[in-house]
């Protein structure tokens, strides 16, 4: 397809983001859906774009306006359209003439393009120096690393400058392909040579036992050991967050937002397909989609349960050995796989959510029963939704008490990643999306009485 072309079909794609409530990754898959004519080097070309274009938005967009206000003119192409062009200059590489010319420009666009993106390009190879007698950090900061000015005012409160630069620098870099091996399927091993087979190159994940990193980006659900149910995509940290549950193979086990089932899979391995395992959530459609992946995976003992708000079954409470609430949350530990999320989360989404998930641990924790274990775990880095949640909770629970989560994790020689009373992994530090999780114990007072 002609460059102009896959221009075009870019900032289609990109603008229905924005236009849209789904996250960028269900938007670019139904469109490409959508426009089955496109190859793979188009749809790789496209999605690329689109994801630079995402998390570069507001430093494009500061280039964009300085450049036109040393009288190039005011752009009068399409917004977006001019975002993919400097996008494709300034963090791409590409030239600007040689750009252009793969663009077929009306005379207007024409005679101011050409100096906008030279301008741009010029700017962005002296952009530290532009803010070298700015003392605002945050605005700085938000410009350098394309962040919500707001989203940078939080985490430079919790982080600090230096640390925030440093989480700020890892979102933006694309996450890595990792698998959980279903060991109810194969061991690491075998499954490692499962996709050897199929040409498939491998590594051992940093810290998870039963993770594996890919070596190439590809299509893996196409693949025979995947249809096999040999493996689930899952990053690295959402596994290190099962391994935190800690059931045993006899236990009773909740796992209360369960959603497309990623951990309830893994809490099932763990388990050794035994015990019982509760997958529960309000949206039903969501649980279809985990039924398939049981199928697949061949774990008999995980019984699936769409739900009303606030009405849980009276079977489970003060039942369950193990409850995990893997809460909603504003996602922006994974910002490197769905960059969108910046754009769509506001300040107000944090505060909602942190109201929602107080009162979701404080309906699930009935189903915990005395001396069993509840938790708590999300994949942002907002102390609002995290700490914050978990110590409220604590105030108006005393029967609950925190554990140690090194403790749990010394068992696969991983104490390490939880030196304080929280379990919090770190992209910058860590390497995968950014996860925090709390354990507690429900006390057996009448044992302590």
């Amino acid at each position: 397809m002609k460059k102009s072309s896959l221009i075009g079909h870019t900032v289609e794609a990109y603008d229905l983001i924005f236009r849209g409530k789904l996250p960028a990754d269900s938007i670019i898959d139904a469109f490409f859906r959508s426009h089955k004519y496109l190859g793979s080097h188009d749809r790789r070309f496209i999605a690329e774009t689109v994801y630079g274009m995402l998390r570069h938005k507001t430093r494009l967009e500061w280039l964009i306006d300085k450049a036109g206000k040393e009288g190039n003119g005011a752009p009068g192409v399409y917004p977006s359209l001019l975002v993919c062009f400097v996008y494709l200059v300034v963090v791409a590489g590409d030239e600007p003439l040689s750009l252009l010319e793969h663009y077929e420009a009306d005379p207007e666009e024409k005679k101011f393009l050409p100096a906008i993106l030279a301008e741009a390009k010029n700017r962005s190879a002296h952009l530290a120096t532009a803010f070298e007698h700015d003392h605002d950090r945050a605005r700085r900061l938000s410009v350098e690393y394309s962040f919500p000015l707001w989203m940078i005012e939080m985490w430079l409160a919790q982080y600090g400058e230096t640390e925030t630069a440093a989480l700020c620098a890892a979102l933006n870099l694309p996450a890595p392909l990792t698998v959980r091996v279903n060991t109810v399927k194969k061991d690491v091993a075998a499954c490692r040579q499962s996709l050897a087979d199929e040409k498939i190159k491998t590594e051992p994940a940093r810290y998870s036992p039963f993770g594996l990193n890919l070596l190439r980006r590809m299509n893996v659900f196409g693949l025979e050991a995947f249809k096999a149910g040999y493996f689930e995509v899952q990053d690295e940290g959402s596994q290190l967050v099962s391994l935190l549950v800690d059931p045993k193979p006899t236990g009773k086990v909740v796992d209360a937002c369960a959603g497309g089932g990623g951990k309830s899979l893994a809490l099932a391995a763990l388990m050794k397909n035994r015990g019982t395992l509760f997958a529960l959530d309000t949206n039903a459609h969501r649980l279809d989609g985990l039924r398939k992946r049981i199928r697949r995976s061949g774990v008999d003992t995980i019984r699936v349960r769409p739900i009303e708000p606030d009405n849980l079954p009276d079977d489970l409470i003060g039942a369950a050995d193990n409850v995990l609430v893997d809460a909603p949350c504003s996602g922006l530990g994974t910002i490197r796989r769905n960059p969108g999320i910046k754009w769509t989360v506001t300040p107000e989404t944090i505060a909602e959510l942190h109201l929602k998930q107080i009162s979701i641990l404080h309906q699930y924790a009935r189903c915990v029963k005395p001396n069993g274990r509840l938790v708590y775990a999300t994949c942002t880095t907002m102390k609002q939704e995290n700490e914050d949640v978990v110590e409220e909770f604590l105030l108006h629970h005393p029967e609950f008490e925190l554990l140690e989560p090194s403790t749990i994790l010394s068992r696969y020689q991983l104490e390490s990643l939880a030196p304080e009373k929280y379990f919090r992994l770190k992209p910058h530090v860590h390497g995968t999306d950014g996860f925090f999780a709390a354990v507690m114990k429900r006390k057996d007072l009448a044992t302590s009485k």
